[in-house]
C-alpha cells in the first residue's frame, strides 16, 4: 500500500511539474483537470467507469460526485488519493501489531 501511494504522490508531482512547464513555456499557469488528464492515459477507461457506476453501483454516484471530482485539478486529486492510501496502509500496519 505504501507503493501506490508514492507513485500516487510521484504523479502529483509529475503533472504539477507539467503545469510549471507549461508556465515557461506559455508565460501562464495552464491548470490540468483530473478528468483531462485521465482522458489522455486511458481513454476508454472513463466511458468503462461511467457505465459500470451507473448500471452496477447507482447513478448519482457519477453525475454529482465523480464528474465533480474529474472537474478539479489534477495533482491535487492524485495527492489525496496518495494520502489515503497511505492512510490505509497506517491502519492496516496498526491491526498487524
Amino acid at each position: 500500500m505504501i507503493w501506490v501511494s508514492r507513485i500516487f504522490f510521484a504523479l502529483a508531482i509529475a503533472v504539477a511539474l507539467w503545469e510549471g512547464a507549461g508556465l515557461w513555456e506559455y508565460g501562464e499557469w495552464r491548470i490540468f483537470l483530473f478528468g483531462d488528464v485521465a482522458f489522455q492515459l486511458f481513454p476508454e477507461s472513463l466511458n468503462l467507469a461511467q457505465a459500470v457506476t451507473q448500471r452496477f453501483l447507482t447513478p448519482w454516484l457519477w453525475d454529482p460526485a465523480i464528474q465533480t471530482v474529474l472537474t478539479w485539478p489534477a495533482w491535487p486529486v492524485l495527492a489525496g488519493v496518495g494520502v489515503a492510501f497511505l492512510a490505509l496502509a497506517r491502519m492496516r500496519r496498526r491491526r498487524r501489531r
